[in-house]
């Protein structure tokens, strides 16, 4: 027997689901508007040498490839992937419409990815992700527009406890590079330290060994990041606290080692990627991110295009994250090969819904009935009038189920209260040759005889709050 269940994680969305998503996605697409935003799709399948070799070692063994048709197939070469995120084709889109783009191009896209990864609570290989972006821009205003659009989202959503976790590459390298850990390994460790949070301080440290960071590096590293309770106390709070922290670093402070001088280059970035942290803080503090911004110096964000500040939201007793997202200036250079910078940000609508469900946080009637009024029928001659019925409210903005079959009131009134259709109509004989139609509310069970052409007007005013009591009582024969 051929098993139904779709292919292990991927999900089929019946209909309440459906709507449930309807309304998060409908929410985001408002609130990206309201900034300015512009909408943009692009194909679920790219070439593969698209993909390949933005994501870092970890990303790439992750992405969907196609077989080449024909011969191909058959030696498993792959030229087509599924698309890994909604950024890379966007740096591609870019590319090939430049010169038909605005000079800042600000625009959102939500559409499905596909990654080959392990399924678990709240991450599957097919999601839908909700980006936002603005291309042609370096400035950190970008930044804090993007922290409060995605703050915006999240509060119009009913999230209260999230926290939107801010930092910079720049400044992990600095970190890195005070720890005394070479530059040829900065992108390994930060494989390793983007796990902190999953695998612990010993799970990083040995990873960071495995990779080839010497002993004293990996503990240096680690010990930076361990001081992190410490700081939220610090006068000013505690993002003030890790400015000043890492500006000491920048100085030449190593935790728990003798000083090791940086770069001139790498101290000179890692200053400016400070004051840029405190820019973004700055910009957003009158802003709905402001209260939730908060400096996290151990996150790494594990895609390799990142540049510059990056960001997470974080849910208290939610593994993993909501979204985020980051500035990636050199991106589009690689298919461009012209200088353009670019930020976003990206909410997960999977894991959004998983926790709105699990908390009940969806208001009443998202996944609500499918109609507002069921024409019933009780005689197949007349199926005609019903549909004729039907249209007229249709063309009013009432949304209207047919009963299909000639069958008894009673089971059709069991129909629509089995899918909580508040009001159902009979068109009998008697209201046939009176140009009547009888009301039925199926909360009250109150019903009452109006005339025809007055059915929308009567159905609107009164909508599924329920009609006024009296009438005779129909026969549910």
């Amino acid at each position: 027997m051929i098993s139904t269940q779709p292919a292990r994680g991927m999900r089929d969305f019946l209909p309440d689901e459906v709507r449930r998503r309807q309304y998060v996605i409908d929410v985001v697409t408002g609130v990206y508007s309201k900034y300015g935003f512009e909408p943009l799709e692009t194909p679920a399948v790219e070439n593969i040498e698209t993909l390949t070799g933005k994501y870092g070692e970890e990303g790439n063994k992750l992405i969907f490839k196609i077989l080449r048709r024909g011969e191909g197939e058959s030696s498993g070469e792959a030229d087509l992937a599924l698309r890994y995120d909604l950024t890379v084709p966007l740096a591609r889109v870019v590319a090939e419409y430049r010169a038909q783009l605005p000079r800042v191009f600000k625009r959102y896209q939500i559409q499905p990815v596909w990654r080959a990864d392990r399924p678990a609570r709240g991450r599957f290989r097919e999601f839908y992700q909700c980006d936002v972006d603005v291309v042609g821009s370096r400035s950190v205003v970008v930044e804090a527009e993007l922290c409060a659009a995605a703050s915006d989202v999240l509060l119009q959503l009913g999230f209260r406890d999230f926290q939107i976790r801010l930092n910079h590459r720049a400044v992990l390298m600095g970190v890195l590079d005070a720890a005394g850990i070479p530059g040829e390994l900065h992108g390994a460790a930060l494989v390793a330290l983007d796990k902190l949070d999953k695998v612990g301080a010993e799970g990083v440290r040995r990873e960071l060994l495995e990779r080839g960071v010497s002993e004293a590096g990996a503990r240096a590293t680690l010990a930076f990041f361990d001081h992190q309770d410490a700081h939220a106390a610090e006068a000013g709070g505690w993002n003030s606290g890790w400015l000043d922290r890492l500006r000491s670093v920048a100085g030449g402070d190593r935790p728990g080692e003798p000083h090791v001088p940086a770069s001139a280059d790498v101290s000179t970035r890692f200053i400016a990627a400070i004051d840029e942290l405190a820019a973004i803080l700055s910009l957003a503090a009158d802003t709905s991110a402001g209260p939730h911004l908060r400096i996290e110096p151990s996150l790494a964000r594990g895609l390799s295009y990142y540049t510059g500040a990056i960001m997470e939201v974080a849910v208290a007793d939610l593994p993993g994250s909501l979204g985020g997202g980051g500035r990636y200036d050199n991106l589009i250079g690689m298919f461009l090969r012209e200088d353009v910078p670019a930020c976003g940000f990206s909410l997960g609508l999977e894991r959004i819904l998983v926790v709105m469900s699990e908390r009940k946080m969806f208001p009443p009637g998202v996944a609500g009935a499918p109609a507002d009024v069921l024409v019933t029928q009780w005689n197949a001659e007349r199926a005609g009038d019903a549909l004729a019925l039907a249209a007229t409210l249709r063309s009013a903005g009432l949304r209207v189920d047919v009963y299909p079959d000639a069958d008894k009131l009673g089971k059709q009134f069991k129909y629509a209260a089995s899918r909580g259709i508040a009001n159902v109509l009979v068109v009998g004989d008697d209201e046939l040759a009176a140009s009547e139609v009888t009301i039925k509310d199926m909360k009250t069970g109150d019903q009452r005889r109006v005339p025809r052409n007055d059915v929308a007007t009567a159905l609107s005013t009164t909508g599924s709050a329920g009609l006024p009591a009296g009438g005779s009582r129909i026969q549910n024969g």
